[in-house]
């Protein structure tokens, strides 16, 4: 017997429910936006006033400029510091592993749980793509990388091959964004090996700087008040002693030959970044692995704790997301780390110690930390707070106390006047604080302090150019 099924009538608004019900079940699912790529131009010894728009009315940087007025800028970045003359060293290892200072394998310290950011950001899609340098680099770090570009100007040509290497890092990169996977998003170290000595450019950048025209920084000494406990460091003996106005504004030329000559180069990335159509979808980030003396306090080199000497360096960052402004947020360089891990949707691996500064860009916060501090070899141990500063010589018995508001190039040292003595106590409590958070066992008072007074050896001399490339730090 045939039956018949019964219809069943529906009511206007369960109708309406089921066809909503069926809408969901047929949509496909809400896609994700793409993540970002991550264009990363990290120079090497770049000063934290290395730009036109970070303060320096000397320097012609065009192109970097236009992240600074498009993006936001990092006033208070800083490497953590360093246990070897080569700063750049542990600084690129930091803020490739997000680990600090003593975490890093310093003298012969057992590491686990390093993995890379190449390695990280691979796992999530990431092509990765690296060229520089590999003197003074962390080798696993650019070792994991897809496509791993080792530029090192070797030999007789030495120098002239060092002047063209922005042009070279920068075609490179080009010939990357033309030919890479498309389907992945892409993630690019650009490491090149200036504005560190020998400061040589392209002819053009050269003389665009009148040496006898630059003005000399209001910090410029022509020798360091004493024993900062590595007065001799190679980078040190590349002027002459007593520091001179003529020697120090001829470096400062050739310095910013190379600044300029890195930017414009840079300019062509950012235009073939625009042509391949993927400007719009870039975290364009600049920074430095370390700051450099040029003359400031008497000292040339990075090995020392002032603000506009070793480890302050430059940051800036722009591209989707990132509004315009500047942050006094103190910040590291191993806080990059899950930084990008962050805008590329990954959680950081166990271990990280760095802090992501993705809240503070987007406004939700104003700061990672209340205090930063920053150490050199045994010598020197510093801490600073939104104002104050203190930097420690234990091994001579010298301490500074700047107040950063009022002096901010260090000028005036207030560590003996009486009305300080209790932010001098507060300050040396609050670095032995943070050199208990960050595992650094090195005292901070010696039993047999050595005499502070220091004179230059005899008869020290800068070398000849064809020899400042050897040995670099």
């Amino acid at each position: 017997m045939n039956r018949s099924i019964p219809r069943v009538t529906l009511r206007p608004a369960c109708r309406l429910a089921l066809l909503a019900l069926a809408a969901v079940a047929v949509a496909p699912a809400e896609s994700k936006p793409a993540p970002p790529n991550i264009l990363h131009i990290h120079a090497d010894d770049h000063r934290p006033d290395g730009l036109h728009a970070l303060g320096n009315d000397a320097l012609k940087t065009p192109n970097l400029d236009t992240l600074v007025e498009s993006g936001t800028t990092f006033t208070h970045c800083y490497t953590m510091g360093s246990m070897v003359g080569a700063v750049c060293l542990p600084s690129r290892t930091m803020m490739l592993t997000g680990r600090s200072l003593f975490n890093i394998g310093n003298r012969g310290t057992p590491v686990t749980n390093r993995m890379p950011l190449p390695t990280v950001l691979k796992a999530v899609g990431y092509e990765a793509w690296h060229m520089g340098k590999s003197g003074n680099e962390y080798m696993a770090g650019i070792q994991a990388f897809d496509i791993n570009i080792v530029d090192d100007a070797k030999g007789t040509g030495e120098l002239a091959s060092r002047a063209f290497s922005s042009r070279r890092h920068a075609d490179r990169a080009v010939e990357f964004l033309k030919s890479r996977d498309k389907s992945k998003p892409f993630y690019i170290y650009l490491a090149p090996p200036v504005p560190h000595d020998p400061s040589v450019a392209e002819p053009q950048f050269h003389k665009l700087y009148d040496a006898t025209k630059l003005p000399l920084s209001p910090a410029f000494l022509p020798q360091h008040p004493w024993d900062n406990g590595d007065m001799t460091v190679r980078d040190e003996k590349l002027a002459p002693w007593p520091r001179t106005p003529e020697d120090t504004r001829r470096q400062l030329a050739e310095y910013y030959a190379c600044v300029t000559g890195l930017d414009y180069h840079v300019g062509r990335i950012f235009e073939a970044l625009k042509q391949s159509g993927q400007f719009k979808n870039t975290i364009i980030v600049f920074t430095g692995d370390n700051g450099l003396s040029l003359g400031e306090h008497g000292l040339f080199g990075k090995q020392n704790l002032y603000e506009f000497g070793g480890m302050h360096v430059p940051f800036v960052l722009a591209g989707p997301g990132i509004p315009k402004g500047r942050s006094e947020a103190l910040v590291y360089l191993m806080d990059l780390f899950p930084t990008f891990c962050d805008f590329a949707g990954v959680t950081p691996p166990l271990g990280t110690e760095g802090k992501s500064l993705r809240p503070i860009i987007e406004g939700k916060s104003t700061k990672v930390r209340n205090v930063l501090y920053t150490a050199y070899q045994q010598g020197q141990r510093a801490i600073r707070d939104d104002r104050w500063k203190l930097i420690r010589y234990p091994l001579v018995d010298q301490t500074q106390l700047f107040d950063l508001a009022a002096d901010p190039r260090e000028l005036n040292n207030l560590a003996a006047q009486p009305e300080h003595a209790t932010k001098l106590r507060e300050l040396t409590a609050l670095l032995q604080k943070e050199m208990q958070r960050y595992d650094d066992p090195t005292p901070l008072t010696v039993a047999n302090p050595k005499p502070a007074a220091w004179s230059p050896p005899a008869q020290a001399a800068p070398p000849a150019k064809k020899d400042k490339a050897k040995n670099r730090q």
